[in-house]
């Protein structure tokens, strides 16, 4: 899977699929909540003059530090980036997508509340 939009949709797709999770588009700009709370940054739809296809979680594991080897990654502006939270870009060279996806996951559980972790965790 190498085409961008493949990977951002997978991972959308992958994140409404949790509990209680819904999109929002605030600023313009994609994002998945569980309750009212932002766990996935999308961005916009489209690259522009001053935007590039990217994705923003939050990771507290030893996922944090990997994320931060893709090329292009950096700590998440606005001060999110002490909070844990990782930008990674969609152009560069990314793991596979089951690691994204594990990203997402771990950005969910991090956000998300205990009864929705837990309806995660017995679907599982």
């Amino acid at each position: 899977m190498t085409d961008w939009h493949e990977v951002r949709e997978r991972l959308r797709e992958f994140a409404l699929g949790l509990p209680e999770t819904h999109e929002d588009h605030p600023w313009g700009d994609t994002v998945i909540k569980v309750n009212k709370k932002v766990f996935l940054f999308l961005g916009v739809d489209e690259p522009t003059e001053k935007w590039d296809p990217s994705f923003g979680v939050k990771l507290l594991s030893e996922a944090h530090g990997h994320a931060l080897t893709v090329e292009g990654a950096a700590p998440t502006g606005y001060g999110l980036g002490r909070a844990g939270w990782v930008t990674v870009p969609l152009l560069a060279e990314l793991p596979p997508v089951e690691v994204l996806l594990d990203w997402v996951e771990e950005s969910y559980r991090v956000i998300a509340p205990k009864r929705a972790v837990k309806l995660l965790d017995e679907r599982d």
